[in-house]
C-alpha cells in the first residue's frame, strides 16, 4: 500500500510534510519485508540530522535495518509507544507506526524524495 500526499525514499521511508514539520516512518513495503517487528531504536530528541543519515533501528525476526532520515532537520517528537508496542509498525505503518517527526531545515531536499506515483513505479521495479 502506498499512500498519496507523502513523500518517499528509495530505502523505503514515507515522510508526511505539514509545513516546516516532517512525520517519518517506515513504508508498508519495508514492514513487509522486515516481518514481525519486535524492537526500535528511536532517535533522540533534539537530535540533528541531514537527508540520508541514519535515524533509527527497526529489528525484526529476520533482520535489523537502519532507517534513514528523508529530510534533514532537527528530531523534535519520537512515538515513544514503539518503545512496549513495536508491532504497531507492522499494524499501522502510516499512521500509529510513525517513528519521529522532524524540524525541517532544507526544503529543498524534498526535491530528492519521491511522491506516491514514483514510488509505486520504483516498488514495480523491484
Amino acid at each position: 500500500m502506498v499512500i498519496e500526499g507523502l513523500f518517499y525514499t528509495k530505502e523505503h521511508e514515507w515522510a508526511k510534510v505539514d509545513g516546516d514539520t516532517a512525520t517519518i516512518g517506515i513504508t508498508d513495503y519495508a514492514q513487509e519485508q522486515l516481518g514481525e517487528i519486535t524492537f526500535v531504536e528511536l532517535p533522540a530528541v533534539g537530535k540533528e540530522v541531514k537527508q540520508k543519515d541514519e535515524l533509527a533501528v527497526v529489528e525484526s525476526s529476520k533482520a535489523a535495518s537502519d532507517v534513514y532520515s528523508p529530510m534533514s532537520g532537527k528530531v523534535t517528537q519520537v512515538n515513544s509507544d514503539l518503545e512496549s508496542t513495536p508491532e504497531q509498525i507492522n499494524d499501522d505503518c502510516y499512521n500509529a507506526g510513525w517513528i519521529c517527526t522532524i524540524e525541517i531545515t532544507d526544503a529543498k531536499v524534498i526535491d530528492n524524495l519521491m511522491d506516491s506515483k514514483q514510488y509505486e513505479e520504483y516498488l514495480n521495479g523491484l
